[in-house]
């Protein structure tokens, strides 16, 4: 016999509500591992293809920290959701033109992969008198099929676009490819010796203070690795229905 479509949430909600707790306590141990205090990390979850509902049921369960990955998908959802007191940053590729649509409708844009990008940024963070945080999109395993800049070319590029005003650079974000344990924990190293050397020189308009690395199959070694901030989508809310 089908599920009703109200003993479908219930039962999708308590799902949430397990999955959140596991998580939770998954970060705070891994924070714990690597020095760190748990509230040193902070919880993303991850929206794409995700109903309101069940967003809405996240936050109410205490999640203060959304990450989308398309732009009109996003604004799609945005007038259902329950977002007072909750940060929404854009997580996904983003393109030139769907700039204009997306400052100004998230705090923070994570997916900087180029000057070109952030340029167009700046003009509509300038136009409407804003102050967009961004993260430069890092390619850290240089995988041809992923957009992000090149490790070695952060320090120049991140120098150029400090440069732009309308903008405050936060960090850096990086999705490394998927392979061993090992080679991945080095991956994440790499990110986090980038993100500590950076911080390190106090560079003008920039607040380096993210470190965007984990997501739901590999959020724990992120952290072990200095990740302050895990991107988790499948794991709290359960597997993508498209």
């Amino acid at each position: 016999m089908e599920k009703s479509l109200t003993e479908y949430r219930e039962e999708r909600c308590r799902d949430i509500e397990d999955n959140i707790r596991e998580i939770r306590d998954n970060i705070a141990e891994a924070a714990i591992r690597s020095g760190r205090s748990p509230e040193d990390v902070h919880l993303m979850a991850v929206t794409k293809t995700v109903e309101p509902y069940f967003i809405n049921h996240a936050i109410h369960c205490g999640i203060d920290l959304i990450g989308e990955n398309r732009v009109q998908e996003f604004l799609g959802k945005k007038p259902e959701l329950d977002l007072d007191g909750v940060d929404c940053h854009l997580i996904g590729h983003l393109q030139t033109n769907k700039v204009r649509q997306i400052v100004g409708e998230v705090s923070t844009i994570q997916s900087v992969d180029s000057v070109k990008v952030a340029k167009e940024i700046s003009k509509q963070s300038v136009k409407n008198d804003l102050v967009t945080k961004i993260l430069l999109e890092v390619n850290v395993g240089e995988e041809e099929s992923k957009s992000g800049m090149d490790y070695d070319a952060v320090p120049d590029l991140l120098a150029e676009i400090v440069e732009l005003p309308g903008l405050s650079v936060e960090g850096f974000m990086a999705i490394p490819p998927i392979c061993d344990d090992v080679t991945l924990r080095g991956y994440f190293s790499q990110m986090h010796q980038l993100y500590v050397d950076m911080k390190s020189k106090n560079i003008d308009n920039s607040n380096i203070n993210i470190l965007s690395m984990g997501m739901s199959a590999d959020y724990v070694q992120a952290i072990l690795e200095g990740s302050t901030l895990v991107r988790v989508g499948s794991s709290l809310f359960g597997a993508r229905i498209y």
